[in-house]
């Protein structure tokens, strides 16, 4: 285990108690105490600034623009109670609204905006398929390149983590249509990083904790046990404010254990442990968004990753709505639902709540002399403006999180026709990436949006 230092010390690296659980190696990552951290609370101790992280946040087929966009452009945006943007409104703060952006790549339905949102260049075709393509991505998403740039200056337990939060329900598109992360591609090939659907792989994954039967790991004790003596020691070593730190860490850890456990057992006809197995057909969305963004939360905090994702539905998305009367999937309903879309607009209204849900996870969570959300930059965006049109014109584009300081929040900015790599770069730049251009090929921009921007 690392070392507590006392304040003004200098620090080189996270803290993690390690042991094991049954047999399996488990490692239980720290937060950034106040031991860590200059007096104000604002910075590292030995004068580093506290680490800004970056999201890449996904979700399929687009809005509907007249009740998304918000009327006024500028500083303190704001919509009526039944706009999609509504459940936001609380975080607005660490909220900004980018509109009228356009793709600048050649065109293709979903396949084109979406590499264009996701990594700021044109898709490759690999083959035809009935009336549309397969492909990919010929660069990497942009939180990859994120990932490569932490990783570089300050290499971390995990280069990157990806989470789904609606399950894939089959495309023979390509990669382009069923995963978010993407590494790029040279030859045609593909080269993704897959994102995990299951809330309990996830939390495997993050524990260090291998595959075991389900009747395995009911009799595993808690990770919390299999480092028991270490926090037991580091408790004798803090001060009373980073005990109460610790222990709010300490009972995150247990809630989600709890919460996982009961899951399984809770379900009638379970699948894998903790998969919110479907009741009654109906995908429990909004249960594995909240665990899902609790877990993310954790991992950010303890510094076991700075680049993640999140794909709440994936391009041309076949999530069923089935909380707002939807009864096929999303794309079948936005080219089936005469106007004035109800259903559409309430998939989207629900959509931005578990957005909500993941922020409000983000701004309860304390890190020095603020919140986690103050020192995160998250890429909100979908394919299509709208997906009954396969519009990439107007696209939807939400900037989250303050960047450390680098981002203002609460601002509406609108370019007609603008260049929606300008977006990318706002907040590739917001999470610190020493960037002046980004994008490839028709997809390069020159400028961030400075209006967003601190200073």
């Amino acid at each position: 285990m690392g070392n507590i230092v006392a304040r003004g010390a200098s620090v080189s690296r996270r803290l993690f108690l390690r042991g094991l659980a049954g047999g399996a190696a488990v490692a239980v990552g720290l937060p950034l105490f106040d031991g860590l951290l200059n007096d104000n609370g604002d910075a590292l101790a030995g004068g580093g600034a506290i680490p800004t992280r970056f999201g890449l946040w996904f979700f399929g087929n687009g809005v509907h623009l007249p009740t998304w966009t918000p009327a006024a452009v500028g500083p303190d945006w704001t919509v009526p109670e039944d706009y999609a943007l509504a459940a936001l409104l609380p975080h607005k703060e660490h909220v900004s609204v980018v509109s009228g952006l356009s793709v600048k790549t050649p065109r293709h339905p979903h396949h084109s905006g979406m590499a264009a949102m996701c990594s700021g260049g044109p898709h490759v075709k690999i083959d035809d398929v009935r009336d549309t393509i397969v492909s990919t991505f010929k660069y990497p998403s942009v939180d990859q390149v994120a990932a490569q740039h932490f990783q570089s200056v300050s290499p971390g337990p995990y280069k990157s983590l990806e989470a789904a939060i609606t399950r894939f329900r089959g495309t023979d598109e390509g990669t382009t249509c069923q995963h978010l992360s993407h590494n790029g591609s040279k030859n045609g090939e593909t080269n993704v990083n897959p994102s995990e659907e299951s809330p309990q792989a996830f939390f495997d994954r993050l524990f260090n904790q291998v595959p075991v039967d389900p009747l395995v790991r009911k009799a595993r004790a808690s990770v919390l046990d299999a480092v028991g003596g270490q926090i037991k020691d580091l408790r004798g070593r803090l001060g009373e404010k980073d005990k109460q730190r610790l222990e709010q860490h300490l009972t995150s850890i247990s809630d989600l254990e709890h919460r996982l456990a009961t899951a399984t057992t809770n379900c009638a006809m379970p699948g894998a442990p903790g998969d919110f197995p479907d009741v009654g057909w109906n995908e429990q969305i909004a249960e594995k968004n909240a665990a899902m963004s609790d877990l993310l939360s954790l991992a950010l905090s303890c510094g076991l990753t700075r680049a993640f994702s999140i794909c709440h539905s994936t391009c041309g998305s076949g999530a069923i709505f089935w909380m707002v009367g939807g009864n096929n999937g999303q794309h079948y309903m936005n080219h089936t639902e005469p106007a004035p879309h109800p259903k559409q607009q309430a998939a989207v209204r629900f959509t931005m709540a578990q957005l909500a849900y993941f922020l409000d996870r983000l701004k309860s969570t304390p890190e020095g002399a603020g919140n986690l959300l103050d020192h995160c930059s998250i890429l909100v965006g979908s394919e299509h403006a709208e997906g009954w049109t396969h519009a990439q014109d107007d696209m939807p584009v939400l900037i989250c999180g303050k960047g450390g300081g680098r981002l203002r929040g609460n601002v509406h900015y609108r370019e007609e026709g603008g260049h929606v790599s300008r977006a990318l770069l706002t907040a590739l730049r917001g999470a610190g990436l020493p960037l002046t251009e980004f994008g490839h090929e028709e997809g390069l921009a020159t400028e961030p949006i400075a209006e967003i921007e601190v200073g």
